[in-house]
C-alpha cells in the first residue's frame, strides 16, 4: 500500500544528503545516519512489496507493516516540512543555492539541524523495530501469489468488446419489454430490484440503448442518483438528457442552468415533456423522498410514458410512485450461465475460449462459490486470467471459505482478491478513484493528472508521466480487471471517462480508510481527527476544523465549499472544481509542494502575483472561471506542464466558440509546458512559442492575417503537436495559414475558427487527423472533396464553413463516423453517393433553413444510427413524418427533430 511513497522518498533522500554534506552537517555526524535510513527504507520497500502481494496474515506481520508505515510517513513529513521551510526563506530572500533546481538552502543552518535531529530519531526507531526476518513474508509465498499482469494486448483489445456481462440477459430483457412497450396509455413505473452486483444497471442499459425502444418514445433520459444527491442537480441533468439535440455539436449545453432553482426547473421539465411520450431511467434509488420530489417535475397526461427505476431496496421497488409499479426482481445466473460468463473472462485467450481440462474441476468449484452473482463472476474471471494451475490452487486454498452465507461478504472476499493481485502502483491508482462520488463520471485526463501529481506513475528518463502511464496501460488494466467501467469513448473507442461500480467503490473506500490512504467525508459523521493523507469532501455541511490537516497531501472538493480548513501546508493536490469560491484562498500560495491546482468552474476573478511561489506546480486548470489574464509571475512556474484556461461559449452559432486568456509574461520561459489552451495572441506571443517545440496541445485566439508567417513558422517546428486550435480576432478577419508547408505529422485534432479564402493545400497531408472542425470559414468552394481522402478522419464538424447552395459527398471518408453540418444559410441540397462514408453513425444538420429535402442518398448509409435535425424547414420535417422521404430514413434507429 505504501511502497509508492517509499519509492518517492528513496529517490529524494540523496537530495537531502547533498544539503547535509556541508562542513557543519558533518560536524553533526548525520550523513552516515541518513545513508543508513535510506538503506533501511530500501529493505522495507522490498518487504512491503512482498506483503502487498501475499497480504499480511499474522498479527505480527500486520504490526510490523503498521510500524513501517508510520515510519514511512514520518520520513515523508520531515522531508516535506524541510522543503517547505527552505522555500519560505528563499521567498524571503535568504538563500544560498538550489535544492532540486528550485529550492535554496537557507543561510541559517537551524532547519538543517532540526531535520538532521528528526532523521536521527527515525533511524533509532528503525533499529528498534523487531528483526525484519521475523515478520518478513515468505518469498516463495509472495511470488506464487502471482502479482500477475494480464497480457497487455489482451487488456487493450478487451476495451473494444461489447459487454459480455450480458450472458443470460435475453429472457430478463423480454420480461421488461412487455410493460415497457405494451402500448398502455397510462404512465407506467417499472421497478428493477436486486442486490449490488446482480446486473440491474447492465440489464436496464441494454434495454435503454435498444433502437426499437428509442424509436418508441419521443424523448428519453437517464439519471443516476446514488446515496448522496442534490435534487436540483438531478433535474438539471434530466433537462440536458431529454434535450439531446446539443450532444453531437461538440458543445457544452447551450444554457447555463446552474442558477435555476427547483421550482423553475420543474416548470421547465413540465413544459418540455407536455404531450410527449417519454422514457426516464432513474438508476440506483436509495430512498423514497427522491421519488416524492420528482412527482411535480414529471407531468402526468403524457400517454404511453414509462419510468424505470433500479434499486437494492424492496420497499422502494414497491413504493407507489405513480400507481402500482411493475416489479422485476433480478434473478442470479444459473449454473450454466455463470460458467459461460466465467470462461469468457478467465479463458478468453484459450482456443475457442474453453477451459483447459486441468483447470475444469477447480474452476467449477470456484465459480459455484460466486453463487450466480455477475459482478463476482466477472471480477473473479479477470483475476484468474492466464494464471497457472499452481496459482489456481494457491488462491483456492487461501480463500476464506468459512465466511457466512451472506452473498455481500462473499462478493467482498472475491473483490479483495482482485485488489491484492494488483501491482503496488495500481493499488494506489485504484484507491484514488474512490475519492470521486458514487456514479461520478471520472474524466481520463483529470484522473491521470491527479496520479501524476501524487507520484503514482513511475518516472522514466526521457518520457513524460503521461507516456509512461500509456505504455504501462494503467487504466486499461483496471478496466480489464473490471475495477473501473468505461462510460464514454472517443471516435476510435478509446475511453474518455470512467466510473466505479458502487460495490467496487465501497471496497476501495473501506481499504483506503483502513490503511489511512485517504478518507471520504460525506457529512454522516463529524470529523474530529484525520489520520489519512488524503481527504475528499462530499458534504455541503460547513466544514469544521479538525486535527491532522497538516499531514494532508490531497484535498478534493465535490460540494459547494467556500473556505478551506486552516493548517494545510503540505498539499500536493488541491482540486476545487466548481466550488463556490470567488478568490483564491490565501493559504494556497504557500503550498510549496503543490503539484496540481484545479479551479475549473469557480468564480475566481484573478490569480495573485504570489502564485509564483508554487514552484513545483505541474497542472493548473482555470477554465470556465472569471479570470481574464494571467499575471507576469506565472512565468516563474518552471515545472508547469498543463495550463488549461479557456472558457466555452454556450451558443454554437456565435463566432467565438471559446474565450482565450491573456498571458502577461514570457510564456516561452515555461520550458516544461506540454499543453496550453487557449491563449490570446498579443504582442510577440506567436514568435515566442516558436521555441516551445515540446508542446503536444496548443490553442491560440486573437490571431490576425498578418501573423501568417510567424504562426506557420512556429507550428511547423512543433513536431509533437497532436491538438491545435486557431481562432482569429473577429468574424471579418481572414485566417491565413498557406505558409504552413509541412504541418505536424502527428496532428490528430484541428479546429480552425475564422474566414478562409481557400482550403489550405496542406490539408491533404494530415494523414493522422481524426477530428476536423471548421467554424465560420465561409468558403466559396466545397471543402468536402479536399478532405475526402483523409484516411483516419472520424469526426467532421462544419459550422458556417461553406457559402454554396449544393454540397456533394461523392467519394472517400472511409472511417468517418460523425458528420455535423450547421449554419449553412444558402444550402438547399446535399448529395451522398453510394459507398461513401460507409461507417458513419451520426448525422447532425442544424440551422439550414433552405434545405427542404433529406440528403439524396441517405438511404445508402446503412450504419447510420441517428439523424438529428434542428432549426430546419417545416417542409423537410413534413417529408420525414410519413411523407415522401420517410422510406429513405426508416432504417435509422433514432430520428430527432426540433
Amino acid at each position: 500500500m505504501h511502497t509508492a511513497v517509499l519509492a518517492l522518498l528513496i529517490s529524494r533522500i540523496p537530495l537531502i544528503l547533498s544539503i547535509l554534506s556541508s562542513e557543519t552537517s558533518l560536524l553533526w555526524k548525520v550523513s552516515e545516519a541518513i545513508e543508513d535510513v535510506k538503506n533501511k527504507l530500501i529493505i522495507m520497500q522490498s518487504v512491503l512489496i512482498d506483503a502487498e502481494k501475499k497480504g499480511a496474515g499474522s498479527e505480527g506481520e500486520k504490526a510490523w507493516v503498521a510500524t513501517v508505515t508510520d515510519i514511512v510517513y514520518d520520513v515523508e513529513d520531515v522531508i516535506d516540512k524541510f522543503m517547505y521551510q527552505i522555500s519560505r526563506e528563499r521567498i524571503g530572500g535568504r538563500s544560498a543555492r538550489f535544492l532540486c533546481h528550485t529550492i535554496y538552502v537557507p543561510k541559517n543552518l537551524w532547519e538543517r539541524h532540526k531535520t538532521a535531529s528528526k532523521l536521527q530519531i527515525i533511524k533509532n526507531k528503525i533499529h528498534a523495530i523487531p528483526d525484519i526476518k521475523r515478520y518478513a513474508i515468505d518469498p516463495n509465498m509472495a511470488s506464487s501469489s502471482s502479482n500477475h499482469r494480464p497480457n497487455l494486448h489482451h487488456a487493450e483489445s478487451h476495451l473494444f468488446l461489447k459487454e459480455d456481462e450480458l450472458v443470460g440477459i435475453q429472457e430478463k430483457r423480454q420480461l421488461l419489454m412487455g410493460p415497457l412497450m405494451d402500448g398502455e396509455p397510462e404512465r407506467t413505473v417499472i421497478s428493477v430490484v436486486g442486490m449490488g452486483g446482480s446486473g440491474k444497471t447492465t440489464l436496464v442499459a441494454n434495454i435503454y440503448n435498444n433502437g426499437d425502444v428509442r424509436r418508441h418514445f419521443d424523448c428519453y433520459a437517464w439519471i443516476t442518483v446514488s446515496q448522496v444527491y442534490d435534487i436540483e442537480d438531478l433535474l438539471r441533468s434530466m433537462i440536458k438528457e431529454f434535450d439531446s439535440s446539443w450532444k453531437n455539436s461538440n458543445k457544452v449545453y447551450p444554457e447555463d442552468l446552474s442558477s435555476i432553482k427547483y421550482r423553475a426547473l420543474s416548470e421547465r421539465l413540465v413544459n418540455y415533456l407536455k404531450k410527449k411520450k417519454y422514457l426516464l431511467v432513474i438508476d440506483d434509488v436509495w430512498d423514497t423522498d427522491l421519488l416524492d420530489y420528482l412527482k411535480a417535475p414529471l407531468p402526468d397526461g403524457c400517454p404511453g410514458s414509462r419510468i424505470i427505476l433500479t434499486t437494492r431496496n424492496e420497499d422502494i421497488a414497491s413504493y407507489h410512485f405513480w400507481g402500482k409499479p411493475h416489479i422485476h426482481r433480478i434473478k442470479l445466473l444459473e449454473k450454466e450461465e455463470a460458467w459461460i460468463l466465467f470462461c469468457k473472462k478467465a479463458f478468453s485467450s484459450s482456443p475457442n475460449g474453453c477451459c483447459p481440462p486441468e483447470h475444469e474441476s477447480l474452476a467449477k468449484e470456484l465459480v459455484e462459490k460466486c453463487e450466480g452473482l455477475p459482478l463476482a463472476i466477472v471480477a473473479f474471471g479477470s483475476l484468474m486470467y492466464s494464471k497457472n494451475i499452481s496459482q489456481w490452487n494457491e488462491i483456492h486454498n487461501s480463500w476464506n471459505w468459512s465466511l457466512s452465507n451472506n452473498p455481500k461478504l462473499r462478493l467482498d472476499d472475491i473483490l479483495s482478491l482482485s485488489f491484492k493481485d494488483l501491482s503496488h502502483n495500481l493499488k494506489h491508482c485504484f484507491l484514488y478513484c474512490s475519492f470521486f462520488p458514487e456514479d461520478y463520471m471520472i474524466r481520463r485526463k483529470r484522473l491521470m493528472k491527479l496520479w501524476f501529481a501524487e507520484g503514482f506513475v513511475e518516472q522514466v528518463i526521457g518520457s513524460t508521466p503521461e507516456e509512461v502511464a500509456e505504455s504501462e496501460r494503467y487504466l486499461e488494466e483496471l478496466v480489464f480487471r473490471n475495477m473501473l467501467q468505461v462510460i464514454r469513448r472517443n471516435e476510435f473507442g478509446r475511453p474518455k471517462a470512467y466510473k466505479m461500480h458502487d460495490v467496487m467503490r465501497d471496497l476501495a473506500v473501506s481499504i483506503s480508510t483502513r490503511k489511512n490512504f485517504g478518507v471520504v467525508h460525506n457529512g454522516v459523521e463529524e470529523m474530529a481527527e484525520c489520520k489519512a493523507r488524503r481527504i475528499s469532501i462530499h458534504t455541503n455541511k460547513e466544514l469544521r476544523s479538525f486535527s491532522g490537516v497538516s499531514k494532508l497531501r490531497s484535498f478534493l472538493v465535490f460540494n459547494k465549499l467556500e473556505t478551506l480548513p486552516s493548517g494545510i501546508k503540505m498539499l500536493r493536490v488541491l482540486d476545487l472544481a466548481n466550488a463556490e469560491i470567488v478568490e483564491l484562498p490565501n493559504e494556497v500560495v504557500n503550498l510549496f509542494n503543490l503539484r496540481y491546482l484545479n479551479l475549473k468552474g469557480t468564480s475566481v476573478k484573478e490569480l495573485p502575483k504570489s502564485i509564483s511561489r508554487l514552484l513545483n506546480l505541474q497542472s493548473l486548470d482555470i477554465s470556465d472561471t472569471k479570470i481574464e489574464a494571467l499575471p507576469r509571475e506565472i512565468g516563474k512556474l518552471k515545472n508547469l506542464q498543463y495550463l488549461i484556461m479557456h472558457s466555452h461559449n454556450r451558443n454554437s452559432n456565435d463566432f467565438r466558440i471559446v474565450k482565450g486568456m491573456l498571458v502577461l509574461s514570457k510564456i516561452c520561459r515555461l520550458t516544461n509546458l506540454q499543453s496550453v489552451s487557449v491563449i490570446e495572441a498579443r504582442g510577440d506571443l506567436i514568435r515566442q512559442i516558436r521555441s516551445m517545440t515540446q508542446l503536444t496541445s496548443l490553442g491560440i485566439s486573437n490571431v490576425k492575417a498578418e501573423d501568417e508567417m510567424d504562426l506557420c513558422g512556429s507550428i511547423q517546428g512543433m513536431t509533437r503537436l497532436r491538438r491545435l486550435l486557431i481562432m482569429v480576432t473577429n468574424e471579418e478577419e481572414t485566417l491565413r495559414m498557406d505558409a504552413l508547408s509541412s504541418p505536424p505529422r502527428n496532428l490528430q485534432s484541428l479546429v480552425l475558427v475564422g474566414k478562409l479564402e481557400k482550403v489550405p493545400q496542406w490539408f491533404s497531408s494530415l494523414q493522422n487527423l481524426t477530428f476536423l472542425y471548421l467554424h465560420w470559414s465561409r468558403l466559396e468552394e466545397d471543402v468536402l472533396p479536399q478532405i475526402a481522402a483523409l484516411p483516419n478522419l472520424v469526426r467532421l464538424s462544419l459550422n458556417n464553413a461553406y457559402s454554396g447552395k449544393q454540397m456533394g459527398i461523392h467519394t472517400g471518408f472511409p472511417k468517418l463516423t460523425s458528420l455535423t453540418i450547421r449554419n449553412f444559410p444558402e444550402l438547399n441540397e446535399i448529395i451522398i453517393r453510394k459507398s461513401v462514408m460507409p461507417k458513419v453513425q451520426s448525422l447532425y444538420i442544424a440551422d439550414c433553413m433552405e434545405l427542404e429535402t433529406v440528403p439524396k442518398g441517405i438511404e445508402y448509409l446503412k450504419n447510420l444510427q441517428e439523424l438529428i435535425l434542428e432549426s430546419v424547414s417545416m417542409q423537410l420535417k413534413n417529408r420525414i413524418k410519413g411523407g415522401v422521404d420517410f422510406a429513405k430514413v426508416q432504417h435509422i434507429p433514432k430520428i430527432y427533430m426540433k
